[in-house]
């Protein structure tokens, strides 16, 4: 486990102390520091928005906290067994992937969190760009070490998915939509996005990383104009903010629930959870491969999360990559809102 910082510790003890007041003197023996750097530290808590009151005699007492996503603030109240076992916060990075595929090879547990509140090199799928401005949405990375033999890997992609959508359903009270196989959408325009990398040897997987953004505080003008397609945030769909730590903790929740079930049931149940997302059966899309168009039926996913997409010839192709866009009609032109922005 990594050292807490002295401002985690801080917090923590305020957590534990449920709003009544701790002594300097309390702070200081478990920091090992003196007074006054104790008062430093509560100095640099306070211009992160954190409201503390001081009392002579009597020490320090936490009135309100920010919308921060320290990892103190987090594990508070938090109830998870695996997911969120180590969780490890940035002001910046260049990808919550890159930095989680570091600690993945420095032997980082399963179940370890990366956050950042800002990234500066955020990538969707084909390298893509997401872009990541400070303060308002979640760029989060989860390193996991699952016992499951690498082709079973891209099955965790809807792992991911639920969980977002069962947070986003519990926070802000909307039932949002998936698009296969890694978007999560509101009214047809994309919400949240996920991105996994696996690392694996031929006998088996040494770690998968559950890349996860999610647009919650966005304005409209955060947006880059050059969007391929719409995209959106909770709060301009529902019109008020998201707390994003909130957020987040109702994420860990249905993330670690679901990836407990997946150890002791399979996949199965993850997919059938996926489904209920997912309102595309039945109806007519155009895959793009980049190299080739499909138009066709979606029948539903197979038994490992491939589309099945039944075709004007009667054929049914296994699709395991690809944009995917609703058409009018079988043989018609996309629809104008396509199920995917990048």
């Amino acid at each position: 486990m990594t050292a807490k910082s002295p401002r985690e510790e801080i917090l923590r003890l305020f957590h534990k102390t449920a709003g009544t007041f701790v002594s300097g003197e309390e702070i200081s023996l478990a920091l090992g520091v003196s007074r006054t750097a104790v008062w430093k530290q509560i100095g640099l808590l306070r211009e992160l928005g954190y409201v503390i009151e001081a009392v002579s005699s009597r020490g320090y007492r936490l009135v309100s906290t920010p919308d921060t996503l320290i990892p103190a603030e987090i594990k508070s109240g938090l109830d998870t067994g695996i997911i969120g076992s180590e969780i490890l916060y940035f002001d910046e990075l260049d990808s919550t992937n890159a930095r989680a595929r570091q600690i993945g090879d420095a032997g980082g547990a399963d179940g370890t969190l990366v956050i950042a509140d800002r990234q500066t090199a955020g990538k969707g799928r084909m390298g893509r760009q997401w872009v990541s401005p400070p303060g308002v949405n979640l760029y989060a990375s989860v390193l996991l070490r699952p016992p499951i033999p690498p082709w079973q890997a891209p099955q965790l992609t809807f792992l991911s998915a639920v969980a977002v959508a069962r947070a986003i359903e519990e926070i802000s009270g909307v039932r949002p939509r998936v698009k296969w196989p890694n978007d999560v959408l509101l009214d047809g325009k994309k919400v949240a996005g996920l991105l996994n990398e696996m690392n694996a040897e031929t006998e088996g997987i040494r770690y998968v990383i559950l890349g996860i953004g999610v647009n919650l505080n966005m304005g409209a003008h955060q947006f880059p104009a050059d969007l391929r397609y719409p995209a959106t945030s909770l709060r301009l769909h529902t019109g008020g903010p998201v707390s994003r730590l909130a957020f987040v903790q109702s994420l860990l929740r249905h993330l670690d629930a679901l990836y407990q079930k997946c150890l002791s049931e399979g996949f199965s149940p993850v997919i059938a959870a996926w489904e209920g997302f997912f309102d595309l059966v039945g109806k007519p899309v155009e895959v793009d491969f980049q190299d080739r168009v499909v138009r066709g039926v979606v029948e539903g996913l197979d038994d490992i999360g491939a589309l099945l997409l039944r075709l004007a010839d009667g054929t049914l192709e296994r699709v395991l990559a690809g944009d995917v866009r609703p058409l009018s009609s079988p043989s018609g032109d996309p629809s104008s809102t396509p199920h995917s922005i990048r």
